[in-house]
């Protein structure tokens, strides 16, 4: 049974994932009047959607920093800050530069949060129920990209005839930055940090105690076991050396194989994807609301499964589920044989398989598979591919759906999910039901 506190820490810190998740689509419908505002290129357009994306990139890159160097705890307030200033600074910016700045800093928050708050959550949770916790975050992303696409349909319905409406649906997340500022004092700092960057041990084992009450004993003896066979190790806390090699390999292929199935794409341009097919603005922001309501569906449905089918099970189905489904948008451009209904159909489908499947398991498996003295920097390596990917299929995204058209792109997908299928299938370990240290032996032993 997981303790209750276990459960509130774990909640509070996914709110960070609900902000990441907001901020990444609540872009996608304010994209076309942002461009119309500023009078923007395609380039420029491009450009202006993923600086956000950029800022990801460096944040993931140097989210580790702060989050070995003060704790997870303190790095998470700093990022509840710049979500709440940067929604504030969006909405009220008149000058282009400005707002590309603004953006850019944002994207720093969504960067680092994806790096420590999975890392708080994995080194919080009881070996048997770390799956379920830590997927709370991706549970989040997705609450909050389904909340995002509803703010935005509805503040499209009411304002219209405003203008300016794109502002309210950026400005609004400075309510859920400020709720996530104030709850984030109600958290304690994370045992294993405690222990390898502090040697705080007494408050260590007060909190793991909390934890596993009757079991804490034997984690702290594993987590100073596992802490002084790290410090042995020659290559220190170089995340490259020959003993931590096939867990970055495992980070680096699963967050690449993440975006190449098009889900960023998917969630930045979806009202512009849908109208391709002939919808019109307002069923394109609707349809857009469908794919953050099944979404938040099927994650919530992966929490049942993670940690009893396990994380490699349902990389399977989804895989499966994906190629099918991306296949079908991609048979429907090419052949012209397709409805606004059509197209929403199989999308909405390849949400589902999604969701279920590489939504769920990413930031739980990255998070899980690299040793304590490392674990920063695996979770670096994991976000900071991801995010680099993420920039580039945004950023070319408008230019290569207008050059290849729809059914080149989504073929394009298809094919790297065909790919990730064999990566599943032939290289993923399963990792459910194992400590941190139990996983921590069994893939450097690989």
């Amino acid at each position: 049974m997981i303790q209750r506190k276990v459960i509130v820490w774990s909640v509070i810190m996914a709110l960070g994932g609900f902000l990441f998740g907001f901020d990444t689509a609540v872009i996608s419908g304010a994209e076309k009047a942002i461009q119309a505002y500023w009078g923007l290129g395609v380039k420029l357009h491009g450009l202006t959607i993923s600086i956000a994306i950029i800022g990801t990139v460096f944040g993931a890159l140097l989210g580790r920093i702060p989050a070995d160097m003060l704790g997870r705890k303190k790095t998470l307030l700093i990022i509840a800050f710049i979500f709440l200033f940067s929604s504030l600074g969006t909405a009220l910016a008149t000058n282009w530069y400005l707002f590309m700045v603004l953006r850019f800093i944002g994207g720093l928050g969504i960067g680092a949060s994806s790096v420590t708050a999975p890392i708080y959550i994995s080194e919080i949770s009881p070996a048997k129920s770390r799956g379920r916790l830590v997927i709370l975050f991706q549970l989040n992303i997705v609450l909050g990209i389904l909340i995002a696409f509803v703010s935005n349909y509805v503040i499209g319905l009411v304002g219209q005839n405003l203008p300016d409406s794109w502002r309210y649906m950026l400005g609004v997340m400075a309510v859920p930055s400020l709720a996530f500022l104030i709850l984030l004092r109600f958290v304690p700092e994370s045992p294993r940090w405690l222990m390898l960057h502090k040697s705080n041990h007494d408050e260590a084992k007060r909190v793991l105690k909390v934890i596993n009450p009757e079991g804490y004993e034997q984690d702290f003896a594993n987590i100073i076991n596992s802490n002084a066979e790290d410090a042995k190790d020659e290559g220190g806390e170089d995340i490259f050396t020959r003993r931590y090699r096939f867990q970055a390999m495992l980070a680096i292929l699963f967050a690449f194989f993440n975006q190449v199935s098009g889900i960023n794409a998917i969630m930045y341009y979806a009202p512009r994807i849908f109208e391709m097919t002939g919808f019109s603005k307002n069923d394109s922001l609707l349809s857009t609301t469908y794919l953050g309501v099944i979404n938040f569906i099927f994650t919530v449905l992966a929490i049942k499964f993670i940690d009893s089918t396990g994380r490699r099970k349902l990389m399977l189905i989804g895989s499966f589920g994906l190629i099918f489904t991306l296949g079908l948008v991609s048979y429907s451009f090419f052949t012209k044989n397709f409805s606004g209904y059509y197209v929403t159909g199989s999308l909405v489908c390849f949400m589902a398989f999604f969701a279920f499947s590489q939504g769920a398991v990413i930031w739980v498996f990255i998070s899980e598979i690299f040793p304590n003295q490392v674990r920063a920097k695996g979770q670096t390596l994991g976000s900071l591919t991801h995010w680099v990917m993420a920039a580039l299929i945004t950023f070319s995204f408008p230019y290569f759906a207008e050059k290849m058209g729809g059914g080149g792109t989504f073929l394009f997908f298809t094919v790297m999910m065909v790919l990730q299928l064999m990566f599943v299938w032939k290289i993923m370990p399963e990792t459910k039901g194992k400590s941190l240290e139990q996983i921590e032996h069994t893939l450097t032993m690989h």
